[in-house]
Parts: C-alpha cells; sequence; structure tokens
C-alpha cells in the first residue's frame, strides 16, 4: 500500500511538473522575442545618418576606434534612458519633455553649433595607431550622451515605434526591462559596426582628405543647429515660453 501511495505521489508531482515546464519555456521564448524586439528598436533609433553618427564617424577617423565607439555610446546610454520612459510609460516625464521640447532643442542646437564650430576650425592629426585616450573618450562620450539627451525627437521617435510594435502598454516590469536592455544593446551593436567599419579604412585616409572630412561634418553639424535653434527661437516666439 505504501508502494502505491508512493507511485501515486510521484506520478501526481511529474503531471504537475508539465505545465510549469512548459510556461517557463513559453517565458523564455517571450523574453528573447521581447529582447529581440528591443534589439531591433535601438538599430532602428541609432542608424538614421544625424549628428551622433558623423561625430562617430569623424572621431574614428580622427582618433581611433574606442573614440568613435565611445561618443556613439554615450548617445546608446541616453536611447536607453527614453525606451525607460516609452517601456515604463512615465506619464510625468512624458509630459515634462513634451512641455520642454522647444527648451531642449534650443540648448541641444546651441551644443551642436559649438561642436560645429570647434570641428571646422580644428586642425587634424597625423593618423597614428596610439592607444586611446580616456580623457577623449569621456569627452566623446559627453557629448554622445548630451546631444541626445537634448533631443526630445528622440523620446517621440520611441513612442511611435513603440506604438507600432504593439508594445505601449503591454509589458509587465520583467518584460520592460529585457525590452530596455534589448535597446541598449541594439543601439551599442551599431556604434560597434558603425565605428569598426570606419577603422578599417582610416589608415587610407590622408591628413588632408580629413581635413575636407571635418569641414564638410562640420557644415552639417552647422544645418542641424542651425536648424534646431530656428524651430525653437520661431515657436517660442510664436507660441511663447512653456512652463
Amino acid at each position: 500500500m505504501e508502494l502505491l501511495v508512493k507511485s501515486w505521489y510521484s506520478s501526481k508531482r511529474s503531471e504537475a511538473k508539465i505545465p510549469l515546464s512548459a510556461k517557463g519555456v513559453y517565458t523564455v521564448v517571450n523574453g528573447l522575442i521581447v529582447w529581440l524586439q528591443g534589439f531591433v528598436l535601438g538599430i532602428a533609433i541609432a542608424a538614421p545618418v544625424g549628428p551622433i553618427g558623423l561625430l562617430c564617424i569623424r572621431r574614428t577617423l580622427e582618433h581611433n576606434q574606442a573614440v568613435g565607439f565611445a561618443t556613439g555610446m554615450g548617445a546608446a546610454v541616453a536611447d536607453t534612458f527614453f525606451g525607460a520612459i516609452a517601456a515604463f510609460g512615465f506619464s510625468a516625464a512624458l509630459v515634462f519633455l513634451a512641455g520642454h521640447e522647444m527648451a531642449f532643442r534650443l540648448i541641444g542646437g546651441t551644443f551642436l553649433l559649438i561642436v560645429a564650430a570647434r570641428t571646422y576650425y580644428s586642425k587634424p592629426p597625423e593618423i597614428t595607431d596610439e592607444p586611446p585616450n580616456a580623457k577623449t573618450c569621456l569627452g566623446g562620450f559627453i557629448t554622445g550622451l548630451t546631444l541626445t539627451l537634448t533631443n526630445p525627437v528622440t523620446i517621440l521617435a520611441f513612442i511611435g515605434l513603440f506604438a507600432g510594435a504593439g508594445l505601449t502598454g503591454n509589458l509587465d516590469f520583467n518584460a520592460a526591462l529585457i525590452l530596455i536592455l534589448g535597446v541598449f544593446l541594439g543601439s551599442a551593436a551599431w556604434w560597434l559596426t558603425l565605428s569598426s567599419g570606419i577603422a578599417l579604412v582610416r589608415h587610407r585616409i590622408s591628413v588632408e582628405r580629413l581635413a575636407l572630412i571635418n569641414h564638410i561634418t562640420a557644415i552639417a553639424l552647422g544645418l542641424f543647429g542651425i536648424w534646431a535653434v530656428c524651430s525653437a527661437l520661431s515657436a517660442l516666439l510664436t507660441n511663447g515660453p512653456t512652463y
């Protein structure tokens, strides 16, 4: 009798494990799908050519891959921050960013103009294989972080992409964390790919061509900055300041 009871109890435990196992597999697969969605979204946000992409290319050419990658990683951290706001639906943060969009645009545009002027008048150094400089890498990281954080269009892009992917309002806490991790890794993967690709050809570029690239990059950054400042001032003059 005791043997029969043990056998019955053992079979019941085995049966109980089946749905738990299936649930675990479902959770893992669902987590991988959410992570992959975040990874793709991170690339989609980072890949379009803009000020950070131009700076990543220019600093990889002028310094080395580490400096270019650090510039991109500053943007990746900012993208992750905006992604977290969109994923968790922090309404107060969304309202604040939307209400101060023009102020952020004015700050970001002014910073872009400063970077553009420094880039235009900087004298390109000889291309060498010097080891990465921590101070230069940190400067690149801060520039990428600041330019992206002062661009509220990024959060609007995240909201639009999240809505298009059906991710708004459907995520629990763990899924939101997985999604944000995917966004960060996707953005980081793009900047690593871009800086690595540019690093492969940097030794084929002469100092004269690097100076030309600096000037072209500076003009493009200046145009981005002028557009940001002018659009912000136009909105502020038309609608008045928002508080």
